[in-house]
């Protein structure tokens, strides 16, 4: 699902930092190797069908790269 974020993410929260990240491999082979978090938050998204919705999104975070592979866990 494609998905938007509108505004700032609140209420960010560390999930898992380095070997604590289950796709760290992944992530290494894909974005290349840095020290990555994976953290969680809240923010208004703006849907496909152009509906704005509450959501909590999970995201990893490398080190000078930046937030990658948001998704949306749960509605609000």
């Amino acid at each position: 699902m494609n998905f938007k974020v509108k505004g700032e993410i609140r209420d960010i929260k560390t999930i898992a930092v380095g070997r604590g990240i289950m796709n760290l491999n992944r992530l290494n082979k894909i974005y290349g190797k840095t020290n990555w978090r994976k953290l969680k938050g809240i923010c208004k998204v703006i849907l496909e069908d152009h509906a704005i919705l509450e959501a909590e999104v999970h995201w990893y975070e490398g080190h000078g790269i930046g937030k990658k592979e948001m998704k949306i866990k749960r509605y609000l």
